[in-house]
This record gives structure tokens, C-alpha cells and sequence, in this order.
């Protein structure tokens, strides 16, 4: 792909007004609502959503999700003067752990731009009532500490990883490519915590972290990286090794000075014939000239394995999301086109080698990402839109 092209898409992809928010009413004046929202299931199986209300307060709800998904009244929650991100792929995140554990993050724009805290929320009645905001990590440096993603292992263990610019800040007379992705552990659904450790130099700065889990409960990491000569691959980290010991995941060999605010998905993939135990990941990328969204399978250990490669069957296709449970793979994206955006699943019952299309909703109005979450064998997608927050149940 030519320079000038590259640049020309990069200016379009890092735009604020992402393709299908820009094209649904902001030409004409109108605001852009804060949709961006977190999801999860409780142990319990209800399903919970959290974000911003109209008046831009925190809020949680929820539902039993049997048949039409029937909402709790909101909860609002005390966040003092916090300024909450819940934009695209920067959201408040919501996660479940043992022992009644259950925690909320979000970011915390800083004054200067492109600044933030990590902020966390936490609850040990399974999310009746939440104690006040606190700053996750050590360093409280006026800096990036963005994006974060929030996850309890199969042992019990609160991870919190996020995007931060500290080693940047340490040394601005060499060159520093990118952020650093940090890593932070607590052992008691996040009353204390272990200190600030780095996960990886050279992250890109503003795409989500994708978060996953094996079958033996360990916890996986996949984000998009700044391989040398400004490449935007992907690496691949178990989040309990030492620093900088990824794997490299993808390899489109996109070259570009810029985050193209889109990060990945990752969910655990069992063995099966011909492809070993691994994870199923999407993301977007620009591959011998050709934009596109694409699957793969990786390896346990992060590699691609490359005969399973391919892209998503809507050239349309943005900000994709996949989850799996054993043979079942769901896939989901939205896709603009008309003046709609349509909200789009592909589903596979043989684990990913093949795949059934289908449209689960469509809008003409603001909408969030669509994002999966998952319960045992249950799974489902939340999609925030202006007029409602949607949820539907995957089939088996």
C-alpha cells in the first residue's frame, strides 16, 4: 500500500468519530453519547452490564436473562468528581471473582491530554454495594495509564493490565516506540495488592487489551504491539511470566506510525482434529495492502497457525469480538453501510472451521462496540445502542 494511502487510512481510523458513530447524526450536530459499556456474568448467572448514564453517572444493572433480557433499575454509583472515559475502546469494565468479590475500573482522563488514572471499585456482596474509587497502580505521574482490562484467574487472582507511558517519561532523550503494558495482582479481590510490574515494552497506546483464560485457569494477555520499524502486530503473554517474555501473534508486517485504535479478541480454543489446544483471536490489520478483520487460531503458546487464517466475510466489518465454548465459536462485529449499522454474529459448532452468518440487530442511531461475554457453556452479546442496551443469547 502506498505512503500516502497508509496515512490517509491512519487519519481515518484514529479519527474520534469512529466510521459508524461519524455517520450516524454527529454531521449534523448532534452529540455523541458516552455508550462504551462493560459486561459480565455473575456466579449467580446473571448478566451485568456497567457504563454511563445520560447525566455521564456510573451506573450498574442487571438480569436473569431467561427470554428477553428484562433490566434491574440502574444503580448509581459514588465516584466523586471522577471524569470516567466511556468512549469506544476505552469503557468501564465490570469482573466477578470467589468469595463474593467483584470489581469496577475505568479510566480517569487526567488534565493534560492523553493522560489518565486507573481507577477500581470493588464489592465483597457480588456487586449489591460498592466501597469508593481508588488508583490502582503505584505511579501517580500526570502520564498515560489507559486502557485498562480486568480479570479474575481460575485461582482466585484480580489482574488489572493496562497501557502506561512511565518508561517513556524515564528517558526522553532515546527513542521509546510506543507505551508499556503494566500488570497488577491482588490475591484478595483487590483489598491489597502486589507493586506495579511490567508486562512488555513497546505496546501501541491506545487499543483494548484482549483477556483470556486456559482450561487450567491460567490467564492470558494479547495486545496489539510495536514490533521494530513501527510494525502494529500483536503479542501474546501469559500474564503470570516475567517481563517481555510475548509471543508474536499476528503477522500482516503492517507498518504505520500511528494507533489505529482497535485492539483484538481472544478466547481458549480446546484440541481438536487437526489444530492443537490454543485460542481463537480476531483483529484488524492491513495484510499485503488488504484492510480486513481476520480469525486464526493460535497455539497455547501464542503462534499462529497459519492454515486456519482468514478474514472475516464483511469487508465492512470494525471492532470484532470472539468467545468460545468447547466446539462453539462466536464471532461479532458491526458493519455500517445505508446509514445502518447492523450487529453481525458468525458462529462455528466445529470449533472455527467453518462458520454460519448471521445479523442479530440493526440501528441508525449512536451505538457502543458489540462485546461477548461468557458463563460456563452459556454465552451472549451486549450491544449498547442509543436507544437500548441489547443483549441476545448465542444458541447452541
Amino acid at each position: 500500500m502506498s505512503t500516502w494511502l497508509n496515512r490517509l487510512l491512519v487519519m481515518l481510523l484514529c479519527l474520534p468519530l469512529l466510521s459508524a458513530w461519524a455517520q450516524t447524526g454527529h454531521s449534523k450536530g448532534s452529540k455523541r453519547p458516552s455508550l462504551a459499556t462493560g459486561v459480565a456474568f455473575s456466579p449467580d448467572g446473571r448478566l451485568w452490564v456497567t457504563g454511563l448514564n445520560a447525566n455521564g453517572r456510573l451506573f450498574v444493572q442487571h438480569t436473569r436473562f431467561s427470554g428477553p433480557a428484562q433490566w434491574s433499575d440502574p444503580q448509581v454509583l459514588e465516584t466523586g468528581a471522577d471524569e470516567i472515559a466511556a468512549d469506544g475502546e476505552n469503557r468501564p469494565k465490570i469482573a466477578f471473582g470467589p468469595n463474593g468479590w467483584a470489581v469496577i475500573t475505568y479510566t480517569q482522563p487526567l488534565p493534560k491530554p492523553y493522560t489518565g488514572n486507573i481507577r477500581m471499585m470493588r464489592s465483597e456482596d457480588g456487586g449489591k454495594t460498592f466501597g469508593q474509587p481508588f488508583t490502582v497502580h503505584d505511579d501517580r505521574q500526570i502520564i498515560t495509564h489507559r486502557f485498562e482490562s480486568v480479570a479474575f484467574d481460575g485461582q482466585g487472582q484480580l489482574f488489572t493490565v493496562w497501557v502506561d507511558k512511565r518508561d517513556q517519561v524515564k528517558a526522553p532523550d532515546k527513542p521509546y516506540a510506543g507505551a508499556a503494558v503494566y500488570r497488577k495482582v491482588s490475591r484478595d479481590g483487590g483489598k491489597t495488592f502486589d507493586p506495579d510490574q511490567k508486562l512488555a515494552d513497546h505496546s501501541c497506546e491506545c487499543c483494548r487489551i484482549a483477556l483470556a483464560q486456559d482450561a487450567r485457569g491460567r490467564l492470558f494477555g494479547l495486545w496489539r504491539h510495536v514490533f521494530p520499524d513501527q510494525i502494529r502486530d500483536h503479542a501474546f503473554a501469559d500474564l503470570s511470566a516475567p517481563a517481555n517474555q510475548h509471543q508474536r501473534a499476528s503477522f500482516d508486517e503492517w507498518r504505520i506510525n500511528a494507533c489505529p485504535h482497535h485492539g483484538p479478541g481472544l478466547s481458549y480454543a480446546p484440541p481438536q482434529a487437526g489444530s492443537p489446544e490454543g485460542f481463537h483471536m480476531v483483529w484488524f490489520g492491513i495484510r499485503s495492502g488488504a484492510p480486513a478483520v481476520r480469525y486464526v487460531r493460535l497455539s497455547l503458546e501464542g503462534a499462529p497457525i497459519e492454515q486456519t487464517l482468514r478474514a472475516l466475510p464483511d469487508q465492512s466489518a470494525e471492532h470484532a469480538d470472539v468467545m468460545s465454548s468447547g466446539q462453539r465459536v462466536a464471532i461479532v462485529w458491526r458493519s455500517f453501510a445505508n446509514g445502518v449499522t447492523s450487529l453481525h454474529l458468525w458462529k462455528s459448532t466445529d470449533g472455527g472451521v467453518s462458520f454460519d452468518r448471521g445479523v442479530l440487530s440493526r440501528t441508525t442511531g449512536f451505538n457502543d462496540h458489540p462485546r461477548l461475554v461468557q458463563s460456563d457453556s452459556r454465552m451472549a452479546v451486549v450491544w449498547r445502542t442509543q436507544e437500548r442496551i441489547e443483549a441476545h443469547e448465542i444458541s447452541p
